[in-house]
């Protein structure tokens, strides 16, 4: 018997701790290292960290580290050597593209090229599930293991964690309850929970879907701003509205709302690409500069939920092709795209075309 966290638990607590600024230790069967999240760093951390002496490096992505024209030795990663009169101020300087615009100048940056990058790699990911700036501090300890445990941090073993990271959380059923809406009044909104801890999410059902046919369905990501707001910088509210209303009509359909705010980078981090487009930056340029894809979403969640629902086909309401081939790709057969054209407005013009220009929507 034992009342340990397996390694699915214990990713989940290290998200927790780097959120809160509580550093992490990672091993793997040669090293392992101290990886503190830059967003959530402190003076007395970074002081800490520098009384442990050795060399630390600061992990970006390489689409941050275009930006600051650091070489990215590992491809998809530079490990920037952190300079040893670093400030706090410096390191949130480099992590963060607030202020790039005002000081362009951040380097000259100095990038690793030796070594193994699998932990750095590892760090800068479990910065982006926690929704931080995808950028962590990583210094090498001689005994990892004994550090943690002097020091009570969580400790991850990285072959273990590596493969659940890169799967789908398996989404499991809390419970569903009657909803009537102004769409429809024969509702039924579905929870889910994903095996890892993380945010719930919904399907709403309206009418009786017959499961051997083709559902009308929508994949919709969360957007506080635009669903809750009714913000015009995008087409997302009309777009949720929209599908509910033509679910309502027919009287059957399924509408997916997963909680992927800000195509999977979270709103805090949403509201900073805002913030860049503001400065004068597209959507797409606005979360490469922050370190960030196009877009990080994973609509796997998506296919799964319908399939434990009993659905094997949809008939879905989209302008992504992405959503498309993800949907066939885990083998739920999408016999119709269906456009949902709504929602353009003087605000989310250029924002629409860039999507359709740079990431294939078809608008």
């Amino acid at each position: 018997m034992s009342f340990s966290p397996d390694v699915t638990e214990t990713l989940a607590r290290a998200r927790a701790d780097l959120r809160m600024g509580v550093p992490v230790v990672l091993t793997d069967a040669a090293a392992g290292v101290l990886v503190l999240a830059a967003e959530t760093l402190d003076l007395q951390r970074l002081a800490d960290l520098h009384a442990l002496g050795g060399t630390p490096v600061l992990a970006l992505t390489a689409r941050r580290a275009e930006t600051l024209k650091a070489r990215a030795y590992d491809g998809d990663l530079a490990r920037v050597i952190l300079p040893p009169e670093a400030s706090l101020s410096w390191i949130l300087g480099v992590a963060d593209p607030a202020d790039d615009l005002n000081m362009p100048m951040k380097g000259p940056l100095v990038t690793q090229r030796d070594g193994a990058a699998d932990l750095h790699r590892l760090a800068v990911v479990l910065t982006k599930t926690a929704r931080l700036l995808p950028a962590a501090l990583v210094l090498p300890l001689s005994d990892p293991a004994g550090f943690a445990v002097t020091h009570g941090l969580t400790r991850i073993d990285a072959p273990r964690a590596r493969p659940l990271l890169a799967a789908a959380p398996a989404p499991h059923p809390v419970v569903s309850a009657r909803l009537p809406v102004a769409a429809a009044e024969a509702g039924r909104l579905h929870i889910f929970r994903p095996e890892d801890g993380g945010e719930e999410h919904y399907a709403f059902e309206i009418g009786q879907p017959d499961r051997d046919k083709p559902v009308l369905a929508r994949l919709h990501s969360a957007c506080f701003t635009g669903d809750v707001l009714g913000s015009l910088k995008c087409d997302c509210g009309p777009q949720l509205h929209g599908a509910l209303a033509q679910m309502g009509e027919e009287g059957a359909g399924v509408l997916l709302y997963l909680n992927q705010e800000g195509r999977g980078i979270g709103l805090a981090n949403k509201m900073r690409a805002y913030s860049l487009q503001d400065q004068g930056f597209d959507t797409v340029e606005a979360n490469h500069r922050l370190g960030f894809e196009d877009d990080e979403r994973d609509f796997r969640l998506g296919a799964e939920i319908l399939k434990s629902m009993g659905f094997t086909s949809v008939r879905l309401l989209t302008n992504n092709p992405r959503k498309i081939a993800m949907m066939e790709k885990q083998g739920i057969a999408v016999t119709q795209r269906v456009p949902l054209k709504v929602g353009e407005n003087a605000h989310n013009r250029a924002y629409l075309a860039t999507k359709s220009a740079k990431s294939g929507h078809l608008l």
